[in-house]
């Protein structure tokens, strides 16, 4: 690997402020950005190049061998000057190549958050950070360049021993990598924090056994020492047996078995491992508690979900609520610890509204689409409308609406299926069933009266709701496709039969009302732009205003065939229709059902009614 395969052959240009964006966003995916992501000067390498990382990642395991040479050196003086000379000067030479690379590499400006990538700015930067001069120290070969200065060696080795001790300062690098894996999401967090546990430990009992022997090794009376009382003349024998010792010590001590066959034997050795018990306690400390962190975070939602359950059980228990709500209950509760990961409420509650509304559109944008009361809607309304939703989940046997509650929402069953019910006489009876596509709840929201029917899910099912008031307004500007869902929904109305229909008093009567206003408008009547017509509101030549409100949310009155101060004519009872769109719509409603055309419309306390949209639901309005 060279260097004119690392660095950056581009013209030099305007420094984007993207590196920010790399900084945080591009460690956590685990990718690098292509090579004209940045626009640096020539011979620049971009800190997040996917190349520049695998030359990183190399050298990490580099700093490996580093880390178990370093302190085995030192220990072991005759390998430093033996076989493992080569192997140093070999791996020097990368991380010399590496500190010449790092003049190259732009860095990010924390003021500005701006890569800066001015060759000047970058060696300065570098040479007056403490870093130049560590990875210069860790770097240099002492004893060597000390025996071609000298001409000879010399017998200050463990001075030398000392100095490449200063090659642990490279396990900044390793540091680095792991933080740099832990925010990998393609990695499991788990298993990076075991291996990083791993890795400190395997250090600690290599550092410290290596330190132990050197000790014993550099003592006056070595007879006197833990390993000299075990192995005679330990000096002169292998360096396998006096590693092996010196690990089994190591471990023995970290893991505080304390057989007793090894132990301190003077003074010097007594503070060492007084030392190093004091550090085992702490590294102890730091296993065990990023252990149980990583055992309890994998268990916080079983306990969260059981804690949820006592609690639900223990308020069944003291309100004497019946067995059939305490399993719905559960049930609902169990679903949402399953579905959790479905839903994200916490992730999407934090994301800007762009973001949620493309995953809105994303999910449920043809759902709607296909629904019966939205055909025939323009594509932007359906979008507006898709933009709000959210996705709810119900398990089996569990009421999503009760009858003769009020409309708040209406659903759209995306998949399973729901039995529609109704009580009578105290008895529940089975209407009928609905399917994924179908809706429900629409009646009670159009109409703006409690909801006829109850709804129970069948088997585990998913909807979303449409919320009332966010669709009403959202009709307002869009006065075709209010048109339009009239429409559907009056050819939907048109299509119930039997005991749907009949348990919905209220829809007989707009249906009723419905045929006398298309017999009005066929006798004769100017109104060719009445809401329930049969033919296409929306023939050329139609010029009279629509509010799709109004027709969304119907306004009921009650008519009397009488002046409020006179007498009931003909013995009829007040009605209850639904205001047409005109006066002389009314009058024509009112001559079919008292049998006589009117001309004025009074209010109860007198006051005459000359525009319809001044009235509200329920007035009581008199046909004189």
């Amino acid at each position: 690997m060279s260097l004119p395969s690392l660095v950056r052959r581009r013209s030099s240009g305007e420094i984007r402020n993207l590196a920010s964006i790399s900084s945080s966003l591009l460690p956590a995916f685990g990718t690098s950005p292509d090579e004209g992501y940045f626009n640096l000067k020539k011979y620049t390498i971009a800190p997040y190049d996917r190349r520049y990382r695998l030359w990183q990642t190399f050298l990490v395991a580099l700093v490996m061998y580093s880390a178990w040479a370093s302190p085995f050196e030192l220990a072991f003086r005759e390998m430093s000057i033996g076989s493992l000379l080569v192997a140093d000067l070999f791996v020097d030479a990368f991380f010399a190549f590496d500190i010449i690379l790092t003049f190259f590499v732009a860095y990010l400006d924390t003021s500005t958050y701006f890569l800066v990538d001015d060759h000047k700015k970058i060696a300065i930067r570098y040479v007056k950070h403490l870093h130049f001069p560590m990875d210069l120290a860790s770097t240099l070969p002492f004893q060597q360049i000390y025996r071609l200065l000298a001409g000879k060696s010399h017998d200050r080795g463990e001075i030398f021993g000392f100095l490449n001790m200063l090659r642990l300062w490279r396990l900044r690098r390793v540091s680095e990598l792991f933080s740099r894996l832990e925010k990998d999401i393609r990695v499991s967090y788990s298993l990076t924090r075991v291996c990083k546990l791993l890795c400190v430990t395997l250090f600690a009992v290599h550092f410290t056994g290596c330190m132990y022997f050197w000790l014993a090794f550099h003592h006056k009376s070595p007879e006197n020492t833990w390993i000299g009382k075990q192995i005679e003349d330990f000096k002169h024998r292998g360096v396998g047996l006096g590693y092996t010792y010196s690990m089994y010590w190591s471990i023995v001590t970290l893991s505080t078995v304390g057989y007793g066959d090894l132990h301190a034997e003077n003074t010097t050795e007594k503070v060492f491992n007084i030392f190093y018990m004091l550090f085992n306690i702490g590294l102890a400390a730091y296993i065990i508690g990023n252990m149980t962190n990583l055992v309890v975070h994998s268990s916080v939602r079983t306990f969260a979900m059981r804690d949820a359950f006592n609690k639900i059980l223990q308020y069944a228990s003291k309100n004497g609520l019946p067995q059939g709500l305490k399993d719905q209950m559960l049930a609902h509760t169990q679903l949402k610890f399953k579905t959790a990961e479905l839903q994200q409420e916490e992730v999407l509650q934090d994301l800007p509204k762009a973001i949620r509304a493309g995953i809105a559109q994303h999910l449920f944008h043809d759902v709607v689409e296909k629904s019966y009361l939205f055909k025939g809607v323009s594509d932007d309304f359906i979008s507006q409308l898709v933009s709000d939703m959210k996705a709810e989940y119900y398990p089996s046997k569990v009421d999503i609406i009760l009858q003769n509650e009020m409309p708040a929402y209406f659903y759209i069953l995306v998949s399973g299926s729901v039995d529609v019910l109704t009580y009578k006489n105290g008895s529940e009876q089975f209407l009928f069933k609905l399917d994924p596509g179908s809706m429900t709840g629409e009646i009670g929201v159009m109409f703006n009266i409690p909801q006829p029917y109850t709804v129970r899910s069948r088997k585990l099912s998913q909807v979303i709701r449409i919320n009332h008031h966010h669709f009403k307004q959202m009709v307002k500007p869009y006065s075709e496709d209010g048109k339009a869902i009239i429409r559907n929904f009056t050819q939907f109305l048109m299509g119930l039969r039997g005991g749907a229909l009949e348990e919905i008093p209220y829809v007989t009567d707009f249906l009723s009302d419905l045929q006398d206003e298309q017999q009005t408008q066929n006798e004769g009547t100017n109104n060719e732009d009445s809401k329930y017509h049969e033919e296409d509101p929306y023939e050329e030549g139609q010029t009279e205003d629509f509010s799709p409100l109004s027709s969304l949310v119907p306004i009921r009155v009650k008519i009397h065939g009488h002046h409020p101060n006179g007498k009931i004519e003909n013995g009829t009872a007040p009605k209850l229709v639904i205001l047409p769109d005109s006066v002389e719509d009314l009058f024509s409603i009112a001559e079919k059902k008292f049998g006589k055309r009117g001309s004025k419309i009074l209010m109860a306390e007198g006051s005459e009614v000359e525009d319809l949209s001044a009235l509200r639901e329920n007035d009581e309005l008199y046909i004189i």
